[in-house]
């Protein structure tokens, strides 16, 4: 009697009577039944214990100890005094169904993984359209919005759309939706679905530099300050420095070329990290190019920025960089001068506050591995949930 007990709390379901167990190399069949007890009859509302006949039912569940499990349970069906034959109830099936609540659940759990259906449906033993139709039913909709909002966009190719566009918590590391267009109308209506307090919540709007993006922060979220991620406005210097290499390294022999194109992640580097047999080496191919040895100034120049500790004090250096970027004879970073000069605001603003685009970022990169493993969707509808501490989507 012991033994069973402990069985059926490993077993994990209320009210089950264990009566054997069959292991194999590769299956568990647990046979057991629930305990007998009054049941009310659906048709005239009297209580019966008495028994109308048995039925052996093959139920799946979730994989036990490495191995597929069967449970074997041995229904009942009662018998009222008024005619009416019902089935016994039970917290774990379903009516008609042939799978334990706990495997459908368990299969929602595995699909927050970076994994395809066909994988789970091998690993819990069903169809890969059983898996899908599952998870199916899975539907989410942010009815509140966080304090902090981020906002970007992921080369999804679905639903005749280039991009989609994700929206997620990065304080609280959440993903809230996840929407089939990027565009400055279709975000509006969106967001018009959330009411004036609602938005009025929300103290940091974060996102790339696109203009769009920009406008619904300014329409919407009034209340919110306006955070241009770090990523993306660094970038722009970067890519400045290397347009400038690109161009200048033609100038140069073949040999000359092949030798910048492998020395690219040195250029980029901040100098002060470089080893001294590194810092050499930068110094021989500056030499080699005013122009290059002068985007390199304006690069490390800039980079310094990012060692300002507040707001003030970043506002004052960038300032300093705009003017002496406009001054210069480089049209790359002229260009990009004019970029920080457009978006100055928001890129203080990051200054201010440690929240980034990062978590966004890493759920886009997740999303390309998923698309990858189901080798592509096309269909917006095809989702999957995030690993989050709440119910949330990430399309495939």
């Amino acid at each position: 009697m012991l033994y069973k007990h402990f069985t059926e709390k490993i077993l994990g379901l209320q009210g089950v009577l264990i009566e054997n167990i069959k292991n194999t190399d590769n299956t568990i069949h647990v046979y057991c039944k629930l305990e007998r007890k009054l049941h009310k009859c659906p048709c005239c509302g009297n209580f019966t214990d008495k028994i109308h006949d048995y039925r052996v039912q093959v139920i799946k569940d979730i994989p036990a100890f490495g191995k597929k499990c069967f449970i074997h349970l041995k229904k009942r069906r009662y018998r009222c005094s008024c005619g009416k034959r019902f089935a016994e109830n039970n917290s774990f099936l379903p009516r008609y169904h042939r799978m334990t609540n706990r495997l459908s659940a368990y299969i929602i759990d595995r699909l927050t993984d970076v994994t395809s259906f066909s994988g789970i449906a091998r690993e819990v033993n069903l169809s890969v359209s059983t898996v899908i139709r599952i998870f199916d039913f899975v539907s989410y909709s942010p009815k509140k919005l966080p304090i902090a909002l981020s906002i970007d966009e992921f080369k999804g190719d679905t639903n005749h759309e280039k991009y989609q566009c994700i929206l997620t918590a990065p304080v609280n590391k959440v993903v809230l939706d996840i929407l089939p267009k990027r565009y400055e109308s279709y975000l509006t209506k969106y967001f018009n679905t959330f009411s004036r307090e609602e938005r009025s919540k929300v103290k940091y709007f974060v996102s790339d530099m696109w203009k769009p993006y920009s406008n619904i922060s300014s329409v919407w979220f009034k209340n919110a300050t306006h955070i241009v991620d770090k990523y993306h406005w660094i970038r722009q210097v970067i890519w400045a420095f290397e347009a400038v290499r690109k161009q200048e390294q033609k100038k140069f022999s073949k040999s000359h070329r092949r030798y910048f194109k492998k020395s690219r992640q040195l250029l980029i580097k901040r100098f002060n990290f470089l080893s001294d047999e590194q810092k050499q080496q930068v110094n021989i191919m500056l030499y080699a190019s005013p122009t290059l040895s002068t985007a390199y100034f304006f690069k490390e120049d800039f980079l310094k920025i990012l060692d300002c500790k507040n707001r003030d004090s970043a506002k004052i250096a960038m300032s300093d960089w705009i003017n002496s970027a406009l001054d210069s004879d480089i049209p790359q970073f002229q260009k990009c001068a004019n970029t920080m000069m457009n978006w100055l605001t928001g890129i203080l603003n990051s200054f201010s506050s440690t929240i980034t685009n990062g978590f966004t970022e890493g759920c886009n990169n997740k999303i390309k591995v998923l698309k990858r493993n189901a080798y592509g969707f096309r269909n917006f509808k095809s989702v999957v949930v995030n690993h989050s501490p709440l119910p949330s989507l990430v399309m495939i």
